[in-house]
């Protein structure tokens, strides 16, 4: 087999993320707590490639709001001490909403403003040379379904005033795909937003390849569906077209990219709304070649590689804590980013 080249950019994250979402609520697994998920970043290694870095979710209990310089001392020295950078931060936008009641809307451009803050003491300090802030609208897809069109051009407004926020701290926002976040729950409504905010200097898309495959199921858009309804899983062709109609929209727009594997369903956990499950690298049952699949996302249509991309982000939402805290799932994971950037990345 031919060995791939091991290239060095753009760098390879873990998500800190998947030990706080769908856990630590109800009759969900408990919290997979910061120090653990380094712990795990740092230990994997694959033919002396390791993790350069992480993304980081700005909500606790992996990160003190109240006390954000405390916080930040604290991951300066984890960054030390593990040898890792952080890259893209998610923003804690939930209190609030980007439809619905003025104090919402304020609530959410608040939670924007906190992140940028946040990011540019991080950049400031030395452990941030790249990355996003993630948003998504913060409302369910019923609430949007309401008025649809009233509260997309709502949502269209917020994003724009965030757009404002991100300006003065030189930030850039990524707006998540996700079928459960309403007016983004579709890859065509995505593309509309996009376009109405008009800033792609500051506002862009966050492809996740488990969620954007729930995209061209129609799974809460049937009518924004690619494949038929009857789709056969073994008719590459038909996939390998609506796929590359999907990216090649969402592509131009794309400033945060994460790596990741779905088995074509939906699934939800804790108090996350459901979307498209996340599955181990090598899950038998998942639905990409992830590396063939990847090159859609972060090759243009000459084959040249996307040097916006400061860096790439493996996504395992809602893994069970048996399969995040063993070793070799973070391995596993490695590798699969490890050929994604072989094949993606450039030196």
């Amino acid at each position: 087999m031919t060995k791939r080249a091991d290239k060095k950019f753009p760098k390879l994250h873990n998500a800190t993320w998947p030990g706080v979402v769908g856990k630590g609520c109800g009759d969900g697994e408990p919290c997979v707590d910061l120090k653990t998920m380094l712990d795990l970043t740092s230990a994997a290694n694959v033919d002396g490639t390791k993790f350069d870095g992480f993304d980081l979710f700005l909500a606790p209990p992996h990160f003190d709001l109240a006390n954000p310089d405390a916080e930040i001392d604290k991951l300066v020295q984890y960054c030390a001490d593990y040898q890792l950078e952080i890259g893209s931060l998610v923003a804690n936008v939930w209190s609030g909403s980007a439809i619905g009641a003025e104090e919402k809307r304020a609530a959410f451009l608040a939670a924007v403003e906190e992140a940028c803050a946040i990011g540019r003491k991080l950049r400031d300090a030395g452990i941030r040379p790249n990355g996003c802030v993630r948003i998504d609208s913060s409302c369910s897809v019923d609430d949007w379904a309401r008025a649809p069109e009233t509260n997309q051009a709502q949502l269209v407004e917020t994003f724009k005033a965030a757009c404002e926020i991100a300006i003065k701290y030189d930030e850039t926002l990524a707006m998540e795909g996700e079928i459960c976040w309403g007016g983004m729950h579709s890859w065509r409504r995505c593309v509309e937003v996009l376009e109405k905010v008009d800033a792609p200097q500051t506002l862009g898309f966050q492809a996740d390849m488990s969620h954007t495959l729930l995209f061209l199921l129609g799974a809460n858009a049937p009518e924004d569906r690619l494949v038929p309804e009857d789709f056969d899983w073994a008719d590459v062709e038909t996939f390998d077209a609506a796929y590359a109609k999907m990216t090649k929209a969402l592509r131009p727009w794309t400033v945060d990219f994460h790596v990741a594997q779905n088995d074509g369903t939906v699934f939800g956990s804790g108090a996350h709304d459901k979307t498209g499950r996340h599955c181990l690298p090598k899950d038998p049952n998942g639905k990409l070649d992830v590396v063939k699949y990847a090159k859609y996302w972060l090759l243009d249509d000459a084959g040249k590689p996307s040097q916006r991309l400061g860096h790439l982000c493996w996504d395992g939402c809602m893994f069970p804590n048996a399969a995040m805290l063993a070793p070799q799932t973070w391995n596993d994971v490695l590798e699969t980013m490890k050929n994604v950037r072989a094949e993606c990345g450039w030196n």
